[in-house]
């Protein structure tokens, strides 16, 4: 009695019939030489360090703005502003005389106001007020107290000093001293860190200024000399710009 094909059994008869021999699996010598080569590793990222620098850079001031004005009072508005106007044209003689140029002298506001008396709960006209106020640029620092002094002095009672303000006319280098100085200083705190590491510091990866200031007066000794030869006596001090950066760097 035949044994039952199986549809794999029927398929070899069919190929020995035709005369192909029969595929059978590769042996091991029949395997490639050199297999495919593996797919390298991506290296490790480098180590790296970040840190945070700070630097400043300070320098005497060579010059002072000067907040000066005059106030003046009067029954009538006319008379507030004729006094004023007397008293402003002392002002600006004065500061004149002291060698001060008319480039550096500007107008910052001119007022007349009503003046009013609330008492009792009701509103009651007294008179008015004058006002104008200036900016006064002093090139000379050694000048400035001599300037405050001829003001006071050419204005009487409706003389008026607002602020007295020290600051350097090109702040550029002042800046660029307090960059070094930050850049510096986060370099040598990265590579304390890469000593405390047991590595060595590389290359600088990436460089960001957080913050930087203009310059401005930093505090003074009480013992500075004053600025006001001759006049109102005034401590000049010094003028500080500041920089912060983030910085980070490759550790070896």
């Amino acid at each position: 009695m035949p044994f039952p094909r199986t549809p794999v059994a029927a398929a070899l008869v069919s190929l020995l019939a035709l005369g192909v021999t029969a595929l059978t699996a590769p042996t091991a010598g029949a395997l490639p030489d050199h297999p495919a080569a593996a797919r390298p590793l991506a290296p490790d990222s480098p180590a790296t360090v970040t840190v945070t620098g700070e630097g400043s850079a300070s320098a005497p001031p060579d010059l002072a703005v000067v907040g000066a004005g005059v106030e003046t009072s009067a029954k009538t508005s006319q008379s507030a502003l004729d006094a004023q106007n007397k008293a402003a044209a002392a002002l600006l003689a004065a500061v004149r005389a002291q060698g001060v140029a008319d480039r550096d002298i500007r107008t910052e506001r001119v007022s007349l106001d009503a003046v009013y008396d609330h008492t009792g709960g009701t509103a009651r006209l007294t008179g008015y007020q004058a006002a104008q106020s200036f900016s006064v640029k002093v090139r000379e620092v050694a000048k400035v107290g001599a300037v405050v002094q001829a003001v006071t002095d050419a204005t009487g009672d409706a003389g008026r000093i607002g602020f007295v303000a020290f600051d350097v006319a090109d702040p550029a280098p002042l800046r660029s001293g307090a960059r070094e100085a930050a850049h510096a200083d986060a370099r040598t705190k990265a590579e304390q860190y890469a000593r405390l590491s047991g590595r060595r510091l590389g290359r600088l990866v990436s460089l960001s200024e957080d913050a930087s200031s203009s310059p401005r007066p930093a505090p003074s000794a009480a013992d500075t000399p004053g600025a006001g030869l001759g006049g109102v006596p005034v401590a000049p001090g010094e003028i500080r710009a500041t920089a912060t950066v983030t910085a980070v760097y490759e550790l070896d």
